[in-house]
């Protein structure tokens, strides 16, 4: 019997905080969370920008990982385990009295994070540091569950990809709970270089906040942030059966590969657009029920013009009257972790009713003509809404919200 799925649990450790409530105040604001790199030596970069952690998280992290365990892992997996403890902690889930083979942990890793800004790594942790299901595991072994545990690589989509494996296992029957997500940082010397090299970063170094500028006709490529969100997902009968609080209900999605280049998309957001209309398709909502799409949106050149061309594709007429708006404007993009994070964003969209801007919007691309929430929330009453996220290697994925209706 197919089962309804639903979000108990949320969590977020991203540039604009350390917990849910820190970030979604910050988000609603319209702050950025870009500075200049302070975690090594940039001079010698191109760009010297990207969204970083708050100081303090190493003290968070500290709060929810013993020290011996701590050392086997990198900065990376220790922003992964810490949030996915804070959202058990807000699902207010005891393991202790569910099935433990039937709760599952999937992680959206692109890499641990075992860089050359990574620090105290031995002989006798290498491995552990770079194994990339070393994140997912350890969330397993922290609450002994006994269901699978695996990562999901799809580039800048891995953690949306998570998300939908979870939803699928809950939705046939093969779980009852899943903790699913992501965490990623690519703030290092090697990877900025190589993106400079491919001319995919911003160079607007001055002044970094508002070097992210999704959608606007001065945009020069992403911005590099970091961070892990992480939500738990359960039947809608389990949720129920133990009085959970529901954020918001998970009713489909689209996987889809665009057959076409390593790193651009397909012209005029073919693929995007297939992978929207088949997640409208096999949610079985009605493109006029959309009130909200969290939108990619990098700030490059193709993916922000590709996307608005395939929204319009999609929604026709309709697409000028749907809220599109870019996260990464004010966090940057997270790789591995953006899915699940704008995921989370667009689930506290349903939930309060506010829609976050797309902030640095001065300068309207007049070819990119849609309504992307420029520089300031609003207040929206919506009922459905997307998310989609699409990844180097042709990658795509969008994922469909509804607000929760007891």
């Amino acid at each position: 019997m197919s089962k309804e799925v639903v979000i108990t649990g949320m969590s977020l450790i991203t540039s604009l905080g350390l917990s849910m409530e820190e970030n979604w105040e910050n988000i609603v604001a319209g702050k950025s969370g870009v500075r200049y790199i302070n975690m090594f030596d940039a001079s010698g970069l191109t760009t010297k920008i990207a969204a970083q952690l708050p100081p303090e998280f190493e003290e968070l992290s500290r709060k929810y990982i013993k020290k011996r365990a701590a050392s086997q892992m990198t900065r990376v997996t220790r922003m992964c385990l810490t949030a996915a403890k804070m959202a058990v902690a807000d699902s207010g889930i005891d393991f202790e009295k569910v099935d433990p083979t039937r709760c599952s942990v999937i992680m959206g890793v692109v890499n641990t994070g075992n860089s050359s800004v990574e620090k105290d790594t031995t002989p006798q942790n290498t491995v552990f540091k770079t194994m990339t299901n070393s994140m997912p595991a350890w969330i397993s072994l922290e609450y002994q569950l006994m269901g699978p545990n695996f990562a999901v690589n799809t580039a800048c989509a891995s953690s949306a990809y998570a998300i939908a494996f979870g939803y699928d296992m809950i939705k046939n029957g093969l779980a009852d709970i899943v903790i699913a997500g992501g965490a990623d940082s690519i703030i290092n010397f090697e990877e900025i270089q190589g993106f400079n090299a491919l001319y995919a970063i911003s160079v607007a170094n001055d002044p970094p906040e508002q070097a992210s500028k999704p959608f606007s006709m001065d945009r020069d490529g992403f911005v590099i942030g970091e961070g892990a969100g992480v939500i738990i997902m359960e039947s809608k009968e389990h949720a129920l059966a133990r009085n959970a609080g529901i954020h918001a209900e998970i009713s489909g999605y689209a996987l889809t590969s665009e057959g076409y280049n390593i790193m651009a998309p397909r012209k005029d957001g073919e693929g995007m657009a297939h992978t929207i209309e088949l997640a409208i398709k096999n949610a079985g909502i009605r493109k006029d029920e959309v009130g909200y799409i969290n939108a990619h949106g990098t700030s490059t050149e193709l993916n922000d013009r590709y996307e608005t061309m395939a929204i319009k594709r999609v929604f026709g007429d309709q697409a000028y009257r749907i809220p599109v708006s870019s996260s990464k404007s004010m966090l940057g993009h997270t790789i591995g972790a953006a899915g699940a994070i704008e995921a989370i964003i667009t689930a506290m969209s349903l939930k309060t009713g506010i829609l976050p801007p797309t902030i640095n919007y001065h300068q309207p691309d007049p070819d990119l003509d849609l309504d992307y929430i420029p520089n300031a929330s609003r207040t929206a009453a919506i009922r459905v809404a997307l998310s989609n996220s699409f990844g180097f290697g042709g990658h795509n994925a969008t994922l469909v919200l509804k607000k929760f209706q007891d």
